[in-house]
């Protein structure tokens, strides 16, 4: 696992809708080990092995993260704020933030008042970022409408495997994509394994409707974050009991494929790799949703990675669960190989 190269798409700003930068990191990693390489207009960046194969596997791991977008510059060169995904505005209130305008970075700070602190319930249009500018022409000057933001969290390691950062959802399930399709390759994986790095899954899902209708797989993996029920005021009551640590999440859901989820545990065993289990009654709200939906459908199932404190603007995961993440879906790819050359059949009803 090159845990540098995580630690690069960590620190690289990619709000939902600006994740160009970012996307161009994804494609010069996968160019290490892909035999080609696509894009499309949604901004997808997708590296492939094994692209003459009849039988294909889409893994998603969405690339953008959550953050805001200027919407204003008042008159005493204040930036006003609309949200790019859930963001929970609150959190952000006196943190330090970077304004990204045509590639420069902007540090700003959000500003605070008793007032603010006093609200029970704080959107991002309460924001404000201070700069440092003293007018609406001295802000016009580095910074425009539409320019995007985040949190300005780095990356830092803590005890036991733990370490923080901002846009761990999902930028690690991005990371496991990629490092799971090189590794699959080394293992001999034969199918086509194409392993996009989607965007938008934050706001608009587009990503991986696009990749999921162009490529039209036989199925797909999504690769997300889930949340961490030792976190305190978590309720694994609820969804499962899920630790950091403790291994990859498999998801019970109504539109997770029951042979596919059922081969994930049995490569897991295989593996010697602990899985946990967290339940969905609905949609998961990950992108295999969406590839779900997508042409005459995709059969899908879904590894999540163990986070504690999921849509803030600072976040804590395992570096051994995202290396067991790895480990289970390259060799599922190697597996999964197999038995579509046997005949792999996912439905679990027939005639």
């Amino acid at each position: 696992m090159n845990r540098e190269f995580l630690k690069e798409l960590l620190s690289t700003a990619s709000v939902s809708g600006y994740e160009e930068t970012i996307q161009q990191k994804a494609l010069a990693f996968g160019k290490q080990f892909a035999d080609a390489q696509l894009t499309d207009p949604s901004g997808n960046a997708i590296s492939v092995l094994n692209p003459e194969a009849e039988h294909k596997i889409l893994l998603c791991g969405h690339i953008d993260e959550i953050g805001f977008v200027v919407t204003h510059i008042d008159g005493s060169g204040l930036l006003h704020l609309t949200n790019a995904g859930g963001v929970r505005a609150k959190q952000y209130i006196a943190s330090p933030v970077q304004v990204w305008h045509q590639g420069t970075l902007v540090r700003g700070v959000v500003t605070t008042s008793s007032d603010l602190l006093r609200k029970e319930r704080v959107d991002a249009g309460d924001l404000l970022v201070d700069i440092g500018a003293t007018s609406k022409e001295e802000a016009e000057q580095v910074v425009s409408i539409g320019d995007y933001a985040c949190a300005d969290t780095q990356v830092n390691e803590l005890l036991n495997n733990c370490f923080y950062s901002r846009a761990m959802d999902d930028k690690t399930g991005a990371f496991v994509v990629l490092e799971a399709a090189k590794k699959a390759k080394e293992l001999g994986a034969t199918m086509g394994v194409y392993a996009a790095t989607t965007v938008g899954e934050e706001t608009s899902g587009r990503g991986a409707y696009y990749a999921a209708t162009r490529i039209k797989p036989d199925c797909c993996i999504a690769v997300d974050v889930t949340w961490a029920s030792d976190a305190p005021g978590a309720t694994p009551t609820t969804t499962g009991e899920v630790k950091l640590n403790h291994g990859p999440v498999l998801c019970i859901a109504s539109v997770v494929n029951k042979k596919m989820n059922a081969l994930l545990k049995e490569v897991a065993e295989e593996q010697h790799i602990a899985v946990q289990w967290e339940l969905a009654t609905g949609h998961t709200g990950t992108d295999g949703d969406t590839a779900n939906r997508a042409g005459t459908g995709v059969p899908m199932a879904l590894i999540s990675i163990p986070l504690r404190y999921m849509h803030s603007s600072v976040e804590v995961g395992s570096w051994k669960d995202i290396q067991e993440c790895i480990d289970l879906l390259a060799a599922f790819l190697v597996r999964l190989s197999q038995e579509m050359d046997k005949g792999f059949d996912f439905c679990t009803v027939r005639v």
